[in-house]
């Protein structure tokens, strides 16, 4: 899969000028989605489906700060699947050099219940 690209917005970055630590997580979920579209799921499949996503759970740590303009390259992958649980990681670099890594663990929902994973979405969630 090719990695997402994020180019920091003006409006992105703090008083500071570099990048709010708030919006990592907004890159993460730009990565996220334009990976489950590159295979073919993408939400407005699994919403049209009647799927839902939720976060359960997100983490970053931060390495390098970024500023205005900066391009940030994301890649991310599917780090583990559980029977109603997955999680992707991710990296982010500028240049070469790491700026941040994370985490976010989600669930699938149909009509307010869990939806078992391998039963829904078996090709979407095979990690050998």
């Amino acid at each position: 899969m090719k990695p997402y690209i994020h180019k920091v917005k003006y409006y992105e970055c703090d008083r500071m000028g570099i990048t709010h630590h708030s919006n990592y997580i907004r890159f993460m979920e730009e990565a996220r989605v334009d990976l489950l579209d590159q295979l073919g799921y993408g939400f407005e499949k699994m919403e049209a489906d009647g799927i839902v996503s939720p976060v359960t759970e997100v983490n970053c740590t931060y390495r390098k700060t970024t500023t205005f303009q900066d391009e940030i390259v994301i890649d991310v992958h599917l780090a583990k699947v559980s029977t109603l649980k997955f999680d992707f990681e991710y990296v982010g670099r500028k240049d070469g050099a790491v700026v941040f890594i994370g985490r976010s663990t989600h669930c699938l929902m149909e009509n307010g219940r869990p939806v078992v994973l391998k039963d829904r979405y078996p090709n979407l969630f095979n990690i050998d």
